[in-house]
Order: structure tokens, then C-alpha cells, then sequence
């Protein structure tokens, strides 16, 4: 049917998505485009016979290259996770949620590799970080997703860059190994809410980037999330930009952004044998 999906659209986007045509009712679909990130835990325990099967869920992820670089760190010390969530004291379900994972960028594992076969090459150039980078991410992903599909709640934990030397003595990373985000899992104890997405006006792009529609296409998604989800209430920084009469997700957004986060990131990844370099051509 063409208006399958339609309550899940309108649900995500707060409009009408044309698809264009009949596509497959498909419940695993409706349940990705309900998804929604959950903070609050019950007492209910995962099991670990569960857990590992996420990770196997995990690690069925896409890999650059098959190359394979990314790592988890499951965090099951509890006085080590303690001393994590007492870093980040605004959240608390670091430390309460029944699990904790850290999705690693790992180069290191490539360069072993190599050393064990014989043909030694560094990891550390910006390509070797960026493939280990995307590759933890979208094993994150596809673990949040697994999770969800059997009634388990997530929340991605990205702060932890923020304090990049704490967490990496903390977590006993060795060189070349990063953390790319946390994952909280555990059940929901409330149902959580479904945070509205930008328009395909402003995100999908045909044949050539062009975002000579951004300002329109930002504006009306700032009125309908506000009619859905206000927070006039809660302006960041008052003092410094004053209180917008209207203050919506870009006017949130671009306040949060003047505040850099992960200062130090590069330094400690530098010190850790990123370079960052651009690798020489092959010869031909």
C-alpha cells in the first residue's frame, strides 16, 4: 500500500513522506523508524548468554575492507564502571544501567597482524583511524538495532571523548585503540520518546549536494518539534546568548556547538601513534 508507513513517518519526520509508491509492510521497518533511545532502566536483569549474542550481532556489522577494526570493551567491574560514571555525575545510567559496553576504534589489531605475517605497516595515518572509527560505529549500530528488535533499551554514550584522558586510564586502552562511543543497554522502564528528524529537504540529496533550502526546510522542522516536544524552558546559556523569544532545535543546536567537546581527542590520539598523515601514493 502506498501510505504504508505513514503513522511511523509522521511519528519520526512530523509531516507527510511521499514514498512514491507501494513498498513491503514489513514490522522489523515500522519498529526502526519507531526507535528511540531510553535512559531509564528497570531491575530486570541481561543475562549474558543475551549480551554475547548482541555482540555477535555486533560484529556481523559491515567492515572497510573486511579489514575488521573494531573492538568492545564490556564493562562488567563494577568498580571500574563506579569510577566511569563518576566522571559524567549529568548521566547517571552509565552507572545504572544493567550493561555498559565501549565500542573501540582498533588499528591496533591490523598492525599486529601484519607483524605476525611479516609485512609491518603503520596504522596511524588518518585513513587507518577513520576505517577503525566507522567500523565501531556501525558495529554500535547494528547492536543498538539488535537490541531493540528484542525489547531491549539503548542509549550511545559519546561524552566519553570528552574526558578522553580519565576514560583511557581508566579503560587500560593501549596505543592505537580508542573509544569511538559507549553503549547503555538494559530493559526500558519507560517508554521513552521519538525525537524528530530533520526533512528530506534538508538530509537527502539527488545527483548533487545542494542546500540552497536549508534555511526554509530548518525553520519549519524548528515550529514542528517545538509544537511536539517545547523546550523554551530549558535555553542553554542564557547569560552569555540571552533568552530567544523562540527557541527552537537550530537556536539549542548551534548554542551547544560554540562549546567545543573532545578537546585533548587529537593530543591523546597523537601521543598514541595516530599521525594523521596522508599515506604516499602506491607506485604503479
Amino acid at each position: 500500500m502506498a501510505d504504508t508507513y505513514q503513522s511511523e513517518l509522521r511519528a519520526r519526520f512530523g509531516l507527510e513522506i511521499e514514498l512514491g509508491g507501494d513498498v513491503p509492510d514489513d514490522p522489523w521497518m515500522r519498529q526502526v523508524l519507531m526507535r528511540r533511545t531510553h535512559r531509564r532502566y528497570s531491575d530486570r536483569p541481561v543475562p549474558d548468554p543475551l549480551v554475547r549474542l548482541l555482540l555477535a550481532a555486533a560484529f556481523s556489522a559491515s567492515s572497510k575492507s573486511d579489514f575488521q577494526q573494531a573492538s568492545v570493551l564490556w564493562l562488567k567491574d563494577r568498580a571500574r564502571r563506579d569510577r566511569l560514571a563518576a566522571l559524567f555525575p549529568d548521566m547517571p545510567w552509565i552507572g545504572t544501567a544493567p550493561v555498559f559496553l565501549v565500542f573501540l576504534g582498533d588499528a591496533r589489531r591490523l598492525e599486529r597482524i601484519g607483524d605476525m605475517r611479516g609485512k609491518r605497516q603503520p596504522n596511524g595515518a588518518l585513513e587507518g583511524f577513520f576505517n577503525a572509527a566507522v567500523d565501531a560505529a556501525l558495529a554500535l549500530q547494528t547492536c543498538t538495532l539488535a537490541a531493540e528488535t528484542i525489547g531491549l533499551g539503548t542509549c550511545p554514550i559519546s561524552v566519553l571523548r570528552n574526558r578522553i584522558a580519565e576514560v583511557g586510564d581508566i579503560l587500560e586502552l593501549p596505543d592505537k585503540v580508542f573509544p569511538v562511543a559507549g553503549l547503555c543497554l538494559g530493559y526500558p522502564a519507560q517508554t521513552g520518546f521519538i525525537s524528530m528528524r530533520l526533512p528530506f529537504e534538508a538530509t537527502v540529496h539527488i545527483d548533487r549536494y545542494d542546500d540552497s533550502g536549508l534555511a526554509a526546510a530548518v525553520d519549519g522542522y524548528d515550529r514542528r518539534r517545538d509544537a511536539r516536544h517545547s523546550i523554551k524552558d530549558r535555553q542553554r546559556s542564557p547569560e552569555r546568548f540571552g533568552t530567544a523569544a523562540f527557541y527552537g532545535w537550530s537556536e539549542d543546536k548551534a548554542r551547544q556547538a560554540v562549546t567545543p567537546e573532545g578537546v585533548g581527542f587529537a593530543s591523546w590520539l597523537k601521543a598514541r601513534g595516530f599521525t594523521f598523515d596522508e599515506p604516499e601514493a602506491p607506485a604503479r
